[in-house]
């Protein structure tokens, strides 16, 4: 009789409790969720694609690790005879990729080779000039470093197919637009310059550092900077305004799309935003690899700019945050996420347990985010 008890006994205490949640296909109902109102989020979708407003969308909605939904919506391209949109379709992320670079930092934070409070100039001995000699690591990653979101001669070095050697050379010595650390601008250039901070210390490409340190361990298999090797026919075609210089530079140019910029050159599916997301909900941990310690995920996910009033984490957008609106307006004010400027958003709310990757091909700015908030309002509303 004893045996016996003692043997499941230790079983029992030798098992988890609170094992990790890995993402795994079910029902809304096994979810958490209501199949009535996440089928309201999805009509929203199709009626934008059947219309041709939106050439391409793709949805994934989960909660307590359970897919409850996962969707694609309309043709790959706009050309005749195009593919229909599957689930896992991979879309050009634009600034999805920030938080993906702040993760890629903060690894090296975790491992003792770089410090958020530490000046810049220790990393990138050319950025001693004052004022930037007082920006710190921590202003790239949270808006608060002075730096414009764009180059002034953003433009002509894309004209140009200029490498990004010639914008990390600009972004060294632009102008500041405040000092350091007094306001909130959101910029895309710090967060250049926080990428060169991860090269130089890793001595590996962006890319190859992503690769290996992220992507492969965590099963995100559709992820890559810049085009990972696929044909840009193999992804969706974003949907840009005419402009002489898109077959140059703009988003579907070959030039851009494997250009990898740090700030918004990311391709992936909605199942490894999803899976990232997911990573944070665990508190850094996914499919039996921990990717960052439960202190960084707090850092990256809580306010770091309370001393101005501008909410943000480190990478992560917030839902308290001033600028940010596309997670929708029922959301917890633990949210975090990112959006992007191709029509991407994703966001995770910890209250609900609740993840939601939203990605289509017509820029954000053509309605102002609206789809996006109100596809995520939908989706927040499904949950019981």
């Amino acid at each position: 009789m004893l045996r016996g008890f003692i043997a499941p006994t230790l079983a029992l205490l030798m098992t988890p409790l609170d094992s990790p949640a890995q993402l795994k296909p079910g029902t809304p109902a096994q979810a958490g969720l209501s199949a009535t109102r996440l089928d309201r989020a999805a009509k929203l979708l199709e009626e934008e694609t059947a219309s041709g407003r939106i050439t391409a969308a793709a949805l994934l909605v989960a909660r307590n690790g359970v897919v409850a939904m996962k969707k694609g919506f309309g043709k790959m391209s706009p050309k005749p005879g195009a593919a229909a949109t599957p689930p896992d379709a991979v879309f050009l992320l634009a600034s999805i990729t920030k938080p993906v670079t702040a993760v890629a930092l903060m690894l090296l934070v975790e491992r003792g080779q770089v410090a958020l409070s530490d000046p810049v100039w220790r990393y990138l001995p050319e950025f001693k000039t004052p004022p930037r000699d007082q920006i710190r690591v921590r202003d790239l990653l949270t808006h608060t470093s002075g730096m414009p979101d764009m180059l002034p001669e953003n433009t002509e070095l894309r004209r140009k197919h200029a490498p990004m050697s010639q914008f990390v050379q600009g972004a060294l010595t632009t102008p500041l637009l405040y000092p350091p650390g007094t306001d909130f601008t959101y910029q895309s250039m710090g967060i250049l310059l926080a990428a060169e901070i991860v090269e130089r210390v890793s001595k590996q490409p962006l890319r190859d550092f992503e690769k290996r340190e992220i992507f492969d361990p965590l099963g995100m298999r559709s992820a890559s900077l810049g085009m990972g090797g696929r044909r840009i026919e193999d992804t969706t075609w974003g949907q840009v305004p005419p402009s002489p210089d898109n077959d140059s530079f703009g988003w579907n140019s070959p030039y851009w799309r494997d250009f990898g910029a740090p700030w918004g050159g990311m391709h992936s599916s909605t199942t490894d935003i999803a899976i990232l997301l997911q990573t944070f909900l665990n508190k850094g941990t996914y499919n039996g690899h921990r990717l960052l310690s439960p202190a960084s995920v707090q850092s990256m996910t809580r306010n770091q700019n309370s001393h101005i009033s501008k909410p943000w984490g480190i990478g992560w957008g917030l839902a308290t945050s001033v600028v940010w609106s596309y997670f929708g307006d029922i959301v917890s004010p633990a949210t975090f996420g990112h959006s992007g400027a191709t029509g991407t958003v994703a966001w995770a709310d910890p209250e609900r347990n609740l993840i939601t990757v939203i990605l289509t091909t017509r820029p954000s700015a053509e309605d102002n985010g609206r789809l996006l908030r109100v596809v995520s309002n939908a989706v927040a509303a499904a949950a019981e």
